[in-house]
């Protein structure tokens, strides 16, 4: 059976050209290493030196064992290294993809927290409103909003209640009135973004949709909540992006008997091998915090 002691004097004494060098690094004594040498050369039934009195070098067969010798104790020291390790540490990279607006303002402070816990964890975070392909982007998982996630995905839910609403800032409302039925909406300046590329102007509360218009009009989702904070006009969001808003009476929630339709939030990535500790850690610590946020029938009323 193969030494690992062995193979670490054969693969010094390769690198030093020396069994002395080499038993001195390991604190033996030079016929030590010669003898660990020896025995190697037995179990492989090789020579794997040329010895002289004056030098040491590699035989072919030497030569063409060094590689598999440095994998196989690289291995072994990977192996030891973690055993060694905390198994409640994660580690390597993750790549997650996420809605601009959501992600700058909710999960972002999250993630950061999430990855102070785990420092040994690479994180790459992704803000689009494009809906990635989880099959071909560089992306391990996404979270995603919507009733109609892809069936050929394994979606994990974060806020199943959450949907969409209807705010504006008081500002806002002070200066050109409160709309009361979705009709009036024709008549407000109405803040618009683009959803995968196209222009999201058709707006759906209660059983009524609604088609509206305004000069302003971004290709990021966030844009519109922060001009609707700025007292710019009426926007149409998901209820987590505007939570904090309507919470800290920067925006105030328009028409709640017109409710806007159920918008679900999940963690979704191709397939279940996937799942691996590090995503379902994630998932378990993204879940609980959006448990702890209120649904839109808690938030304050809103303003008549």
């Amino acid at each position: 059976m193969i030494r690992f002691n062995d193979l670490e004097i054969f693969v010094r004494s390769a690198a030093l050209g020396s069994f002395t060098a080499a038993a001195l690094e390991a604190g033996l004594l030079p016929g030590q290493a010669a003898e660990a040498v020896k025995r190697l050369e037995r179990e492989l039934d090789v020579r794997l030196f040329a010895r002289t009195t004056r030098s040491l070098r590699l035989t072919a067969e030497g030569e063409q064992y060094l590689p598999s010798a440095l994998t196989a104790l690289e291995a072994l020291q990977r192996g030891r290294d973690d055993l060694r390790r905390d198994p409640a540490q994660l580690q390597g990279t993750l790549q997650l993809s996420a809605p601009s607006d959501l992600g700058r303002n909710l999960l972002l402070p999250w993630l950061t927290d999430f990855r102070r816990e785990h420092p040994l964890l690479h994180l790459r975070f992704l803000l689009s409103d494009q809906l990635v392909d989880l099959f071909r982007d560089p992306v391990d998982i996404a979270i995603r909003y919507g009733l109609d996630v892809d069936a050929s995905y394994v979606a994990l839910p974060l806020a199943p209640r959450n949907r969409k609403v209807l705010v504006a800032s008081p500002r806002y409302l002070a200066r050109c009135g409160q709309p009361q039925t979705p009709e009036d909406l024709r008549d407000h300046q109405c803040l618009l973004y683009m959803q995968q590329g196209r222009l999201y102007d058709k707006w759906r509360l209660g059983t009524e949709t609604v088609q509206v218009g305004g000069t302003l009009l971004s290709d990021d989702a966030d844009v519109a909540r922060r001009w609707a904070v700025a007292g710019e006009g009426i926007t149409y969001k998901s209820w987590l992006d505007v939570s904090d808003d309507v919470l800290a009476g920067r925006l105030v929630l328009l028409m709640p008997d017109h409710p806007g339709p159920a918008l679900p939030l999940s963690l979704v990535c191709p397939h279940r091998k996937q799942l691996s500790p590090t995503v379902t850690r994630l998932h378990a610590w993204l879940f609980e915090r959006f448990a702890g946020l209120p649904n839109p029938g808690e938030a304050a009323p809103s303003t008549r």
